[in-house]
């Protein structure tokens, strides 16, 4: 008995070191399927307009405020090359298309739309400040808002997002200060407002202000000498259909202004521009010092009508084109 004893004691302990070794192996695959589940990239969450949202114009404005709804309410890792389990090119691309929705809406509705986003940002990182959340969306925003080389770069929509970054509690005090100057350079000059007036000189020295230029729309051009990027504005708007004779009928004016301080090489170049543009200097300086106009980099576009309220405001060359 003993030994029959001993001879089943070690067939049970075979057994159970068997099934604890498949238990393990099983408990093994699983948990590697399940870190594999787990680190695999999540999709951006589409977002499903409620049937009683028949209009378009409704429906774009539910879309603008619960875009990201479902998107902030992903339990994924964030890491360089995620945010909320969403890889980060994935996430840009719902932000460009998100851009996209906005330019569709009056411009106070696209701003609640920029100020819920980053409302919900700011909360994501409250929840969880291990999360590069913040960090990364500030990233995308700024550079696809406010980067002078952005062709989405738009002041207006940044206003409200930039303000929320100058005085959050999530955004490192050294960078506030940083922040509350893009916000003020941001509110200046926005949508609707009227474009400040300022005196231009021109080559012979004679002067004119910018609100004496009569016609439906004046393209407010700020511009340097011998500049490639200007020089090929100057050619897309040359090619605009019928330019000349819409210019001549002021339906649409050009002023071209140089705002820096070598007027001998503006002097030297100045016969390249058009001669149906108005063309001269801001012989005051006072653009330059950021008084009247925020241009960040050369070349810059504002769009003006013809009570010289601002249309587009340092806008992508391609909107202006199309525009006009």
């Amino acid at each position: 008995m003993t030994i029959s004893g001993r001879k089943y004691g070690k067939e049970i302990g075979s057994l159970a070191l068997s099934w604890l070794i498949v238990c393990l192996i099983l408990g093994s695959c699983v948990s590697r399927r399940q870190s594999v589940k787990e680190a695999a990239p999540l999709q951006f969450p589409t977002v499903k307009v409620p049937s009683v949202y028949s209009d378009p114009s409704e429906a774009a404005e539910y879309l603008s405020e619960h875009y990201w709804d479902a998107f902030f309410a992903l339990d994924g890792r964030t890491d360089s090359l995620k945010i909320q389990g969403v890889p980060e090119s994935e996430v840009e691309q719902a932000f460009a298309n998100y851009l996209g929705l906005l330019s569709q809406l009056p411009l106070p509705q696209a701003q609640k739309g920029m100020k819920i986003l980053f409302g919900k940002m700011e909360a994501r990182h409250l929840a969880d400040t291990a999360s590069r959340c913040y960090i990364a969306f500030s990233d995308i925003v700024s550079r696809y808002l406010y980067d002078p080389n952005s062709p989405l770069r738009d002041e207006d929509l940044y206003l409200p997002f930039v303000q929320g970054l100058a005085e959050s509690p999530c955004t490192r005090e050294n960078y506030r200060v940083a922040y509350r100057h893009e916000a003020e350079m941001c509110s200046m000059n926005p949508r609707s407002s009227v474009a400040p007036d300022f005196v231009i000189t021109r080559r012979d020295g004679s002067r004119f202000r910018l609100h004496q230029i009569k016609a439906g729309y004046t393209l407010l051009f700020f511009s340097n000498p011998g500049c490639h990027a200007c020089k090929e504005i100057i050619d897309q708007v040359m090619a605009i259909p019928d330019i000349e004779s819409r210019m001549a009928r002021k339906e649409i004016a050009v002023l071209n202004v140089y705002i820096d301080e070598d007027l001998a090489a503006w002097r030297e170049y100045e016969h390249n521009y058009p001669r149906s543009w108005y063309s001269g200097y801001d012989a005051a300086g006072i653009i330059r010092e950021d008084l009247l106009y925020n241009v960040r980099a050369i070349p810059s576009l504002y769009l003006l009508d013809s009570d010289k309220r601002v249309v587009l405001k340092d806008a992508p060359t391609a909107k202006v084109i199309q525009l006009l």
